[in-house]
């Protein structure tokens, strides 16, 4: 990036939002309340009374029937009508870790974060109902991806697909298992049988996961790649898993397991990385909690690795940064659906700056490098959230049904199609192409989804439906966002650049 270029970028990363030129004033609480409105659009199974996504009805009731078991409900990970186990236990652990961190700032909208975390928490549950077993996919992606069709509609083969003892996936295990153990954490109070019943099951879940060793890209290669792949190996879960196991029962167990494995599962190794497929730098930032306050100087690496990690994000402050921005000041990775890395990363910025925040402390950036204050992080997290609600150079919401302007045309079957009340009669698989290639606005509108955004430095954005890298929402987009809105719905100032303590 050019000096000029980046000086730019930096200043529209570090000032506050109220100084940035282009800023708008926002209701984070407004795009809260979106933002979890989205998963009632991504329901399956059959929907309860209260579903305010209208449009949507009943589908997926049958799941798991041809394997004897009942895997109903659960959400749709993306645009399709697979329900994806790796990526769903992902988004479970995420908005569970918002509510944990940041559930005092949600208000009104902390029982229905609740409701959407429990529609995935239900049906891990099932999924792990036998011992031994963890039931990792419904619906076989590519018959679904060649059909565009209403999922109530849908009529491609749902298939089940398991790990076990013979075909292992400690990857997509250990998950489950942190998922199921972060949710006991945020149901501890409000449903105390609930919260033991997801814990004694994700320990039993994590035991399976560690004992029967292996990918299970490996094991079903042909269903879950090439779009759930563990391209990053299966040990980052299980330390992942281990850590918050550790963070809901209090056990040593898993402490010791965290330090006796932190070489050998590569503690250190990717620590730039955070998403559904790579936990390092979210297992790092995690951890260090235990050491800043306080609680455990055990684990003092995992906080150096989160230190520098959060370096790498910091543009003028580190001389080591990691990621580009765009122009416009976005956040960008190579790779489809960029938004993923925006909110995920934007979410560990806002809890590691709580976490120095009650530390009183900063990180450091290097020798000779200043340090970053825990408003600097919240200041970088917040001009991502900012420029996804429409302080961008296209003056657009990336979130749909937020402001004036924002996706018409996203990469969505089910908003896409018309809804059964529109037109009762089935669409089938092949007559849906027409809706696909459709240049109209979808008939439904998914409100609170946020599609991928731009996938290049050039801040631009095509509203192409099949530009999917581009025009898709995904449930793990949205997870970690939560937190950031419920924030900032509290907290919508922060200080001027300058005052930073």
């Amino acid at each position: 990036m050019a000096s000029s270029a980046r000086a730019m970028v930096v200043a529209l990363l570090l000032m506050s939002t109220a100084a940035v030129s282009m800023a708008q004033q926002h209701d984070y609480g407004d795009a809260l309340r979106k933002s979890i409105l989205f998963f009632e659009g991504q329901r399956s199974g059959r929907l309860p009374p209260g579903q305010r996504v209208r449009w949507r009805r009943d589908s997926a009731l049958n799941d798991g029937a041809t394997a004897g078991v009942d895997l109903s409900g659960g959400y749709y990970d993306a645009g399709d009508n697979v329900k994806f186990g790796f990526p769903m236990a992902f988004t479970a652990t995420l908005m569970s870790w918002g509510l944990i961190d940041f559930g005092r700032n949600y208000g009104p909208q902390e029982r229905e974060a609740r409701e959407a975390l429990r529609w995935a928490t239900d049906y891990l549950l099932k999924a792990t109902a036998t011992r031994d077993t963890v039931y990792v996919q419904v619906g076989d992606a590519f018959r679904d991806h060649s059909c565009w069709e209403r999922p109530e509609d849908m009529d491609t083969p749902r298939t089940v697909y398991k790990v076990d003892p013979a075909h292992p996936g400690s990857d997509v295990a250990a998950e489950t298992a942190a998922a199921l153990a972060a949710a006991s954490i945020v149901f501890r109070e409000a449903d105390p049988a609930y919260s033991t019943r997801l814990l004694d099951r994700a320990v039993a879940v994590f035991e399976f996961a560690d004992k029967y060793r292996g990918a299970y890209s490996s094991s079903l290669h042909d269903a879950v790649c090439p779009c759930y792949c563990d391209y990053d190996g299966y040990q980052d879960e299980l330390l992942w898993g281990a850590a918050w196991l550790h963070k809901a029962s209090r056990r040593r167990v898993y402490r010791d397991y965290i330090k006796k494995n932190e070489v050998a599962l590569g503690a250190s190794e990717s620590i730039n990385e955070f998403g559904w497929d790579n936990k390092h730098a979210g297992i790092n930032i995690l951890i260090s909690k235990e050491v800043l306050m306080g609680k455990d100087s055990f684990f003092t690496s995992f906080r150096v690795n989160a230190d520098n990690f959060i370096c790498t994000l910091l543009p003028g402050i580190s001389n080591q940064d990691h990621i580009d921005y765009s122009p416009g000041g976005l956040l960008f990775k190579v790779g489809n659906s960029n938004m993923q890395h925006v909110t995920s990363i934007s979410f560990l910025l806002l809890a590691y700056s709580s976490y120095l925040s009650h530390a009183n402390t900063h990180v450091p950036c290097g020798s000779g490098a200043a340090a970053a204050s825990p408003v600097v992080l919240r200041r970088v997290a917040k001009r991502q959230v900012d420029y996804i609600l429409g302080d961008n150079p296209l003056r657009m919401s990336y979130m749909v049904g937020y402001g004036a302007r924002f996706p018409r045309r996203i990469h969505h079957r089910g908003s896409s199609i018309p809804s059964l009340a529109a037109h009762p009669a089935r669409i089938g698989c092949k007559a849906g192409a027409a809706y696909y290639a459709s240049t109209a606005p979808n008939p439904n509108l998914l409100v609170g989804a946020v599609v991928g955004g731009p996938s290049n430095n050039t801040d631009t954005f095509p509203d192409a439906r099949a530009v999917f890298q581009q025009s898709e929402p995904t449930t793990y987009i949205n997870a970690p966002l939560l937190p950031l809105l419920a924030y900032f719905s509290a907290h919508p100032s922060l200080p001027q650049a300058g005052n930073d303590d």
